[in-house]
């Protein structure tokens, strides 16, 4: 059997903060909400890939959510790593600094990290070698 990736979950505090976020900072939109009398379900898609984020909404929480001190994050690539870097600096988002990453002497990613209103950190990734 091979699994196929469909979507990632995370938990957010306020619905309409999260979603403009994720449509300023990566072109997301809303593709399908389902809502329940206890909780909220929205999935986020874009063109470029089937996969999606889905933003669950759990109603009557009244603090944000304790993310812990785990080390985790969303990844996705860019084709214009810089570009993307400058658009989001200048539309208030506030990305972090620019890492060329290359241990050995020979880059494995440039990247920078840029966090969302509930404090989930996101990757971002200039496009090639394994990351398409």
């Amino acid at each position: 059997m091979t699994a196929k990736a469909i979507h990632s979950c995370i938990r957010v505090f306020d619905e309409a903060r999260s979603v403009a976020f994720y449509e300023a900072a990566f072109g997301l939109t809303v593709a399908e909400k389902l809502d329940f009398p206890e909780f909220a379900l929205i999935y986020m898609s874009n063109p470029l890939s089937e996969f999606e984020l889905e933003l669950t909404v759990n109603k009557g929480t009244s603090e944000p959510y304790d993310l812990g001190n785990g080390y985790g994050h969303f990844a996705v690539s860019v084709a214009d790593l810089e570009a993307e870097h400058a658009r989001m600096d200048k539309a208030g988002l506030t990305p972090g600094k620019v890492v060329d990453f290359a241990p050995a002497g020979t880059r494995v990613a440039k990247f920078f990290f840029i966090t969302d209103p509930d404090g989930y950190k996101i990757e971002v990734i200039q496009r090639g070698g394994r990351f398409k």
